[in-house]
């Protein structure tokens, strides 16, 4: 244990505390939940960030792709705006956030929404879907006024619930307990499938349930596709990757396998970009190595460029952004039987 986590310790457990209050309140019925009539899937974590959220929402739309309409729900963090809305395929992560339209980019068939208040977004949802077959959440774990039909919950390979602490100890937002709601458990970006002895040892860690299902994904990586007003038409050997994502360790690990040099600026996770940043970036890029280059962003982070990218310092060079695929290493057809199954066979839909 670190000194830091020994320190912050009493200021976690008062939030601890706090947070198992409020789910006694909703254990007993003393605060109301509501379940929605329409087919739910709840994706959440409990840490803060960085166990791959959005992928798991693509994937769970991929398992779902000939059931029509579908749509989806997250709160669209860091967008400036605090309506419940559907986001349009003109959107910007600026009205809607990054990671719903970048869902709506790569589904355009599906109709994605956004709102804080997920009983009301999905009312709002009905009534402008009347024929919706289901629902994806993206983040809704500790959302629990709304008690979805099926939860799946996420957690690092590299740093799982297990073995973390609550804020501001660790990155726990909500107590480990949180996770027995959940009927489906993925540990994510996991470097290979661990051995049969290895995956029972992962129940015992995370404290699983006997009927609860534990999955193992990891990540594959899209080849690099041009971001719109750049030029990016050669194929380099060294490359300046930036990213404001929360855990960009396993693209970089993957980038330093594909170029001979990889340098790395870090942003924080939903970073808004300024001019001045784009400038930094320009300069770092013309100056990083010699010869020629690529300037490499991710599918998270493009989204939010859009808007700003057009005249910018870094319109023109040769930037990619690079997109990933969560995919399930062991029994993916189990898993793809426990989704179809939930919204088959839900009563709406029976």
């Amino acid at each position: 244990m670190t000194a830091r986590r020994i320190l912050l310790a009493p200021f976690a457990w008062l939030y601890g505390t706090v947070l198992h209050m409020r789910h006694a309140l909703y254990d007993a019925g003393m605060l109301k939940s509501t379940r929605p009539g329409v087919p739910t899937i709840a994706i959440g974590n409990l840490a803060l960030g960085g166990t791959g959220k959005t992928p798991m929402v693509e994937l769970v739309l991929r398992t779902l792709r000939d059931l029509s309409p579908l749509a989806t729900l997250s709160r669209g963090y860091g967008r400036r705006t605090s309506t419940i809305h559907e986001v349009m395929a003109d959107d910007t992560a600026e009205r809607s956030g990054d990671e719903p339209v970048q869902v709506k980019a790569k589904f355009p068939a599906v109709r994605v929404f956004v709102g804080a208040d997920r009983v009301r977004a999905i009312a709002a949802i009905q009534e402008a879907v009347p024929d919706v077959r289901a629902v994806v959440l993206d983040d809704a774990l500790q959302h629990r006024r709304l008690n979805a039909g099926l939860y799946i919950a996420l957690t690092n390979f590299q740093r799982p619930w297990c073995d973390d602490a609550l804020i501001p100890a660790g990155t726990l937002r909500d107590v480990r307990t949180r996770a027995k709601a959940a009927s489906i458990v993925v540990v994510t970006k996991c470097p290979s499938l661990p051995s049969h002895e290895e995956q029972q040892a992962w129940r015992i860690r995370l404290g699983l349930r006997p009927e609860q299902h534990l999955f193992f994904s990891g990540i594959a990586y899209h080849e690099p596709e041009p971001v719109a007003d750049t030029d990016a038409s050669e194929a380099h050997t060294t490359a300046l990757l930036f990213t404001g994502i929360a855990d960009p360790a396993p693209l970089l690990a993957h980038l330093r396998q594909r170029y001979v040099h990889v340098e790395h600026v870090a942003f924080p996770d939903h970073h808004p970009f300024a001019t001045a940043d784009l400038q930094g970036l320009a300069e770092r890029f013309h100056k990083f190595a010699p010869g020629p280059k690529t300037l490499i962003t991710t599918e998270k982070d493009a989204a939010r460029l859009r808007s700003v990218i057009k005249g910018s310092p870094i319109a023109g060079l040769p930037l990619v952004r690079i997109g990933i695929r969560a995919v399930i290493l062991d029994h993916p057809e189990r898993f793809e039987d426990l989704i179809r199954r939930h919204v088959g066979t839900h009563p709406a839909h029976s």
